[in-house]
């Protein structure tokens, strides 16, 4: 899963980055017209307890790419200059991170004059519509020519679709708000339309903002928050600054600001609740590992995300959930006594912290 990180200039987005994914970077490499790419392992409890009893030789947490994406310019007016480089870049993401700036600093000017988050969201909206409309206009003109051809099928379909997210975009509502079955954001996928990605958007506060942000993030919340979009806050200086520290030094100046949790835990959790994504594990001596997937997946598509021979093998699913697993001892033995051990056909609905063993031929 790749998520971009966006914002106006002097937002704080490339501290954020930094400081979510430890990655820091020199003025050298902060001025180069060229993304910065990191991956970072997900934390997870469930899987480090479970590596704890097995001491197995490898141990694999999920892992997530942030991609802080450059590309915006400031033109002659001084406005902000949605560049075609930056455009691209962003739609090759799964998800985007809005970084809004709510710190006022004046050695570091905002561009358009003011701190107004609102209008600093309006103004990616904007523009993100304005890039599906002509991407929507150019297609449904293409397989309206199509659909006239006899047996164009796949036109067919497509077509009605395009038609409302044409209708969406030109009343200016993003098309995250649409509602889209999944097999219609499948039929969408390969045209990476902007406003259709989920969007965190995260407020950039300062030490002394920490009281209010809570405030900040419902007003904000109010005006922008629904379907895949939502609203959470963090301290950019802050956060850059723990992301140098021990574990127990980054706690310790937590509770000194009275932070509940780094920027990267918020970002993850957020982004899995967002993209309605959770983890399932494989455990035992050889390895402990977690497991991506979407809510609702079945059993053997579960399986396939480990091997695709799982998924075209797949015979019957082992399964018993964490919470049971860690309640009888963390012993399998244990488990299966209790009757908390059970085999699922293919059509078995994975749970968040599920452990599987896949029966295959």
């Amino acid at each position: 899963m790749q998520i971009g990180i966006v914002g106006l200039p002097f937002s704080g987005k490339s501290t954020l980055f930094q400081a979510a994914t430890k990655t820091h970077l020199d003025s050298a490499h902060l001025a180069r017209a060229e993304s910065h790419h990191a991956i970072v392992r997900v934390p997870d409890g469930r899987l480090d307890r479970c590596s704890a009893l097995f001491k197995p030789p490898s141990t694999v947490h999920a892992t997530i790419e942030f991609v802080d994406v450059v590309g915006l310019k400031k033109g002659e007016t001084g406005s902000t200059q949605f560049t075609t480089n930056f455009l691209g870049s962003v739609k090759t993401n799964d998800a985007l991170v809005q970084v809004v700036r709510l710190f006022n600093d004046d050695s570091v000017p905002h561009p358009d004059g003011s701190v107004d988050p609102l209008r600093d969201i309006a103004t990616f909206e904007t523009e993100f519509l304005i890039s599906d409309m002509g991407v929507l206009e150019a297609r449904i003109d293409r397989l309206r020519k199509q659909a006239l051809k006899a047996g164009d099928e796949q036109a067919k379909r497509e077509l009605p679709l395009l038609e409302r997210c044409h209708g969406f975009v030109e009343a200016e509502k993003p098309l995250r708000y649409a509602g889209f079955t999944r097999d219609e954001l499948q039929m969408l996928k390969t045209y990476q339309l902007l406003t259709a990605k989920p969007m965190l958007i995260a407020l950039n506060c300062d030490e002394t903002q920490v009281a209010v942000a809570p405030e900040k993030v419902r007003q904000a919340a109010e005006k922008k928050e629904g379907q895949q979009t939502s609203v959470l806050a963090f301290f950019g200086k802050i956060d850059l600054e723990m992301s140098e520290l021990a574990d127990d030094e980054a706690k310790a100046f937590m509770a000194e600001y009275g932070i509940q949790e780094s920027a990267l835990a918020t970002l993850i959790r957020e982004a899995y609740a967002l993209l309605g994504l959770q983890s399932f594990f494989t455990v035992g001596e050889d390895e402990c590992r977690a497991w991506t997937i979407r809510r609702g997946v079945n059993a053997q598509d579960a399986a396939g995300v480990i091997h695709s021979d799982f998924y075209n093998k797949f015979i019957r699913a082992e399964v018993v959930a964490y919470s049971d697993f860690i309640a009888h001892g963390g012993s399998f033995a244990r488990v299966k006594e209790a009757g908390l051990w059970h085999l699922e056909g293919k059509d078995y609905i994975v749970q968040d912290g599920d452990i599987l063993n896949i029966r295959h031929s």
